[in-house]
Parts: structure tokens; sequence; C-alpha cells
């Protein structure tokens, strides 16, 4: 807000998180509400705090009764968060960084993961249907489908990595405090799996002293489809003087939308998703320690993709494709801070189960040379997750801010995939495996930063890491496949450095420059009819390295908000999961790549009731080293990353009575046109799509009504032209938006 605030060491205890939109007063009241401070203005932009029972000089208590303006906070404006590991301000932090708060979350009705997209510069989503899908960030993608590589984007719910190799579990968005994404390789604060970034969850405390809760419901109709609806519901309550537990709840059914003509079934993609989160705080002075425990249990009846027939695109399948996804995570947080510094303990516990079943009938030729009926693919897995991470800031030295962790994480997947097909009235077995994967990961990482005055900072980080890889795996194939068994390990270890520097402009700006690396470890095949030849049978790690350079600024006395980043990512040995003709998965070091691109956020407070922000990237990726062996053209590019995105938000409020307020929001993406795989001889085209939502919601601070508009124009774009592996290249896929769909929402606060 460009306001100077001096003795702050007055106030007493941790910092208090703003998220929304507050006047000056308004922030200022919560900053310092029990902390034992007071708060005056010397003038419009420069406040005094001192202890609540000093006297104030004359001058001081003057200037506080002079009128203030209020300065509206758009929603850019600077935030405390904890992605980066400790909690800087957003707007100080050097990297791509975009924090989406509770209230715009609730006002544009973001209840999941593919929602937030529209919302962020750079990230995108695939849309083979719920808890199926990856994330991509900033343009890097190793490919659209989901095998045994290691995720490029982290996903966390508050300090707990929650997914390794699998599908992004869509954990649903309720009683969220905000979601943070950072974009760019976090290797060295966060270790595997955040080669692209991190998306994190963080869900709100438990609040001492009071009972409060919320309950919401929302039924929706989809233009040839099913209903839809959802039901939620929060309770908070102390449970001592210094304790309290936090609850949430939900239950939701998403309507299907796609005939199959072959089933003679109507709306066979239905989706059930239901859920619910416990957490309980206990302070103790400067201590404190927290529980929580989360859980979702997602159902999906079948996938969302049709093929193109002489007819039109037709969904006509001979079993239905459903799939399971069902996570559960514990965790406990001890923190501490004094003199001395401040520490905080992570440690988790996640289980991840999921499955998925294929019509494979297309690829029954390669399994046996007799006449085959139907073919059923299952494959599951089961993964057990435990981490511990602990993290020691120390005490400011002068000059010097740092910090040091210790992380370490050992995870146990077990998996099961099974081919049976039928002849005549007998069905078989035609390919089973069974497969056991041990990974332990140990990891030293740390950063310091430096302050060298006029509002110059340099930064520098790493992390030293070892992680250790063993699997076991059985094959029962008949002929023309063949059976077998593996056994073997392998260990990788290495060094993820950051550095940055950065100047601090007036008003909250910055403008910085930065590398960081990214990496994941390298693993087995062991899938597929046959046995593996040499060059398939491992795959090495992955490293990318990334440049960049950026800027945030805050013109006009706060009422715009812009940051932007030009940056460019060298990615070695891409780890990528493939098909074999089968339809069996493998994972490959497809080559060398880069991206180089710009990314921008913008935020206007236009006048006191209207709101205009928007995102974009634009980048330009392509493989510059193919390995031997693929095939693939020199004009190969990453696949399912289009040159283009964007999305904007338009929000109106204002005031229609003394208690009640009415908003109106008008939200777009743009997704453009990218492949479906790394050769564009052979991959089409998708992509070039808008997605949009309209709302208007009447409020108090009691209740809240909200009616909104998904996809207004209808369109059928093709947003993810992939569902099955085992007819993928025999039949063109294409995945049509969710058609028209218009939804109430009612929510009540007590």
């Amino acid at each position: 807000m460009g306001v100077t605030i001096g003795g702050v060491e007055a106030c007493k205890g941790a910092g208090v998180p703003l998220v929304g939109t507050f006047d000056l007063r308004q922030a200022l009241d919560r900053a310092t509400a029990g902390k034992g401070c007071a708060y005056a203005f010397v003038d419009a932009r420069t406040v005094r705090l001192s202890p609540a029972r000093s006297v104030v000089p004359p001058r001081f208590v003057a200037a506080a009764r002079a009128p203030v303006a209020s300065e509206p906070v758009a929603p850019l404006a600077p935030l405390v968060i904890n992605a980066g590991k400790r909690p800087p301000r957003l707007g100080t932090l050097p990297g791509g960084v975009s924090v989406i708060g509770s209230p715009q979350l609730q006002d544009t009705g973001v209840g999941e993961t593919g929602s937030v997209a529209r919302q962020t510069a750079g990230f995108i989503t695939t849309n083979l249907g719920a808890a199926r899908n990856k994330i991509l960030l900033r343009g890097l993608s190793d490919g659209t489908f989901t095998g045994r590589t290691q995720s490029t984007v982290g996903t966390y719910l508050d300090d707990v990595p929650v997914n390794y190799n699998a599908p992004d579990p869509d954990l649903r968005l309720i009683d969220v405090d905000r979601v943070e994404v950072l974009r760019g390789p976090q290797g060295a604060l966060y270790g595997g799996g955040s080669l692209s970034g991190i998306y994190r969850i963080v869900t709100r405390q438990p609040e001492l002293g009071t009972y409060s809760g919320s309950i919401g419901s929302t039924i929706a109709k989809t233009e040839s489809g099913s209903d839809s609806y959802r039901f939620e519901g929060v309770f908070n309550a102390p449970t001592g003087p210094n304790s309290a537990v936090r609850l949430a709840a939900y239950h939701d059914v998403d309507g299907g939308y796609l005939d199959d003509v072959n089933l003679r079934l109507s709306n066979v993609d239905k989706t059930t998703r239901r859920g619910g989160r416990a957490a309980w705080r206990l302070d103790l002075g400067d201590w404190q320690i927290k529980l929580g425990a989360a859980g979702q249990n997602t159902s999906s009846k079948d996938t969302q993709y049709v093929t193109l027939a002489p007819g039109g695109p037709r969904r006509a399948n001979q079993v239905r494709e459903t799939h399971r996804n069902r996570l559960g995570e514990t965790s406990l947080k001890i923190s501490g801070s004094g003199d001395w510094g401040h520490f905080e303990s992570v440690t988790g516990y996640v289980t991840h189960n999921y499955a998925s079943r294929y019509d494979a009938t297309l690829a029954l030729t390669e399994f046996s040379e007799e006449a085959l009926e139907l073919g059923l693919y299952d494959e599951s897995a089961k993964v057990r997750m435990a981490v511990e991470d602990a993290l020691y800031t120390g005490p400011e030295l002068g000059r010097l801010r740092w910090m040091i962790g210790v992380f370490t994480a050992t995870s146990i997947e077990e998996s099961d995939a099974e081919l049976r097909a039928r002849s005549g009235n007998v069905t078989r077995s035609y390919y089973d495996e069974d497969r056991k994967d041990r990974l332990n990961e140990y990891a030293l990482y740390g950063e310091a930063t430096y302050d060298l005055g006029a509002g110059w900072k340099v930064a520098l980080g790493g992390r030293a890491f070892k992680t250790t890889v063993h699997t076991r795996s059985y094959v029962t194939a008949p002929y023309p496949g063949t059976s077998r068994d593996m056994d073997r390990e392998a260990g990788f270890s290495g060094f993820s450095p950051k550095f940055s520097v950065q100047r601090d402009l007036a008003g909250g700006g910055l403008i910085y420059a930065l590398t960081s690396e990214g990496y994941r470890a390298g693993g087995f095949n062991s899938g597929g009819l046959a046995t593996p030849s040499e060059a398939r049978r491992t795959f090495r790690p992955d490293h990318l390295r990334n440049y960049e350079i950026g800027a945030t600024l805050n013109p006009f006395r706060g009422r715009v908000n812009l940051r932007a980043a030009l940056f460019y990512d060298d990615w070695r040995d891409i780890q990528t999961d493939q098909y074999f003709g089968s339809g069996l998965s493998y994972t490959a070091n497809i080559g060398d790549g880069r991206n180089r691109g710009l990314e921008v956020e913008a935020a206007w407070k236009a006048t006191a009731h209207l709101t205009v922000s928007g995102n974009a990237l634009f980048n330009e990726p392509k493989l510059t080293r193919i390995a031997p062996g693929y095939g693939i053209t020199d004009s190969a590019s990453l696949p399912g990353v289009p040159d283009v995105s964007f999305g904007s938000l338009v929000t109106y409020q204002r005031p229609v009575t003394g208690t009640a307020t009415l908003m109106l929001t008008a939200e777009t993406g743009y997704i453009g046109e990218s492949r479906l795989t790394f050769d564009p001889r052979y991959s089409p085209s998708m992509g070039g799509y808008y997605t949009g939502k309209l709302s208007a919601q009447l409020m108090t601070d009691r209740w809240r009504a909200a009616l909104f508009v998904s996809n207004p124009w209808n369109s059928s774009s093709d947003t993810f032209a992939y569902g099955n592996p085992f007819s993928f290249g025999q039949v063109r896929q294409v995945t049509p938006q969710r058609p028209r769909t218009w939804s109430l929402a009612l929510s009540a606060n007590f």
C-alpha cells in the first residue's frame, strides 16, 4: 500500500495473515488486535506503532484524529504467504508467485483445481476427468499421459506433499484460506517433484475462543446432461482456553453429460466426490501444536472423451471406463519462535489409492492370435508415504537472514495391472503385472539472504539430496507375450542450487533476477508384453535449469498491481510416459528441450466498486535434442503446451441496502492450440478454445445467494484429446467442454 510503519517491535506474538480486501485502517485494526500495541498516523502514509498503554505524544494524537483517506487494496497487493518456506510478503518474493485468497475463491465459485487455472498465469490442467488430470505450469510439459514419471508440479495440502506420480487428487477447495502457486523449478527448497513449480492449498486454522460455522448447498443444471448438487459444512469450536478444533465436510455429485450409443446409456460420466478435514490447534505461549487429518474419495462412472465418426462425435465403448481415487492425509506440526529464531517440524503420512478401467478391445490383436470379442484393462495403485520436514530459521544477524532444513520421505507403491479378454463365453487373463516400488529420499537444504543496502538483496540456497529406488515386478503374459520377474535397485544424488538478486522499490515493488533448478529421480520399466529392450529398461534422472528476470510494480498509489517475468528454461533428459503399440505404458528419456516466454499478471482497482484483473502466458516450447530410436521430426515441441494462454476477471460490487451487497463477476480464459504428443506428424491439434463463468450474488454478513453460469456460450471445443491408450492412434479422441451449466448456491454463516 506504500505505507511506512515504524515501532513494529511494540506488537507481540506471531504475525497475522491478511487475506482479502481491506482499507488501511481495517488492515491495521486486524494486524494489531490482541498484540498489546496501538497505532497512530503521523501522516496519511506514515504509521507509528507503540505499546497500548504508553502515553502517545500530542503530535501523534493530533495526527491520529486527522481524517485519513481509505486506500483500497487491489487483489495482488502484499499478502503474507508461506510458499517460500518462510513468510515473506507476496511482492517481496523473487519469482513467479500467485495467491488466490479465500474471498476471491468464494466470489468466483472456485471449488477444484481446474477452476484455479483461469485465474493464474501459466496454470493449465488436462481434462481427462476429476482426479485423473495432470497440472502443467509455465509451459513445462513432459506429456499429457499419466504413468510412473514423477509429477512436474508438487501438490501440497498445507505443509505436506500429497502427490508423487499419481494423477492430481483434485482436492475440494472448501474452507480454504488461500491457494498459492509458485512457477518455475523449486528444487532447492522442495526437492524432487517440483520441477515446474508448486501448487499449495492452505486451509483455515482453528480459531481460538469462538464458536462459528457455515453451511452451503448448490444445485446445478447442465444442458443435455444430468443435474449436479453439492453440500458442505464447517464448524469451529474452542476445546480449552488455548485450543480449538475445526471440522469441514462435503459431498458433491457432478452429473454426466455424454451418452454411449453402444451401451445405450445416457449421461454416463457421473462423478461423486465426498470428503472432509479435521484440525486441532494448541497454543502454548511461543509454541504451537497442530494436528490435522483429511480424506477424499472420488469415483467416476466413465471417462469424458468421445471419438470422431462419420456421423459426428460420439461415445461408443464396449465397457464403462470407471475411475476411483481415494486420498488420506494426517499431519503433526510443531512450531515455535523467540529471540533465538523460529523452528517448525512437520510430520505427515499420506495414503493414496487409485484405480482405472479401460476398454482394451481395439488392442486385443497385440495380446493373442485368436479372435477375442471384448477386452478389459484394469490398473490400480496403493501408495503409502511418510514425510518429515524440519526447518530452523535463525535470528536476524545484522543484515543476514538464514534458514536450514532437513527432509526425509519414504514411499511404498504397490500396483497391479491386468488385461482380461472374452472369447465366446470364456474370459481369461492375457496380461498381468504385480509391482512394488520403494523410494527413499534424504535431503539437507537451506537459504541465506543478505541485505546489501539501498534496497538491494542477494539470496543463495540449495539442496543436497540422495534418492534410492527399489523395484520388484512379476509379469505373467502368455504367448505372444513373455512372462518374467525383475528385482532392481539404484541410487541418485546431487545438489540443486538457487540464486537471486533483487532491488526493493518504493510502494512495495521490486525487480529481480533469479536462477533455480529442479530435478526428478530415475527408475525402471518392467511392463509390456515382451521384456523391454536394453534402452527401455531404465530411465535416467532429468534436470531443469531456469533463468528469469521479473518485476512487481504498484503504480498509481497501489491502485494498479503488476507482475511480469521473462524466463528461459533448459530441460535435459526429459522424462515422459509413453505407450507401446499394445497400449501398455513405459517411461522414457525423450531428449532435451527448452522453453522461453513471458508471463504477466495485473490487477486494477478502477473504482471503489470495480476491479479488473488478468493474466497471460506467452511461450515457445521446443524439443532441442531427440534421443535415438524415437523417429521424431526436428520440429517437435513439448506436448500439450499452447503458445499463448490468458485469463481475465471483472468484479463489480456495491451496497444495495444497509446490510446487503450485490456482486457481479465475469471470468474468461483462453487456451491456445497445441499438440498431444511430441511428434507433430502423428498428433492432432487440440485447444484453441475459450472458457468462462458469469455470476450474480447477493450477500450479507450472514448469508449469500449466488447464481453462476459456466461455459455461457455453450462451446464444445476439444479441451484435451486423449482418453484411452488402447485406442489412441486408431480413432480420433476428443474431450469436449462441459455444456452450459447453471448453478444456484446458497450459504449461511453462524
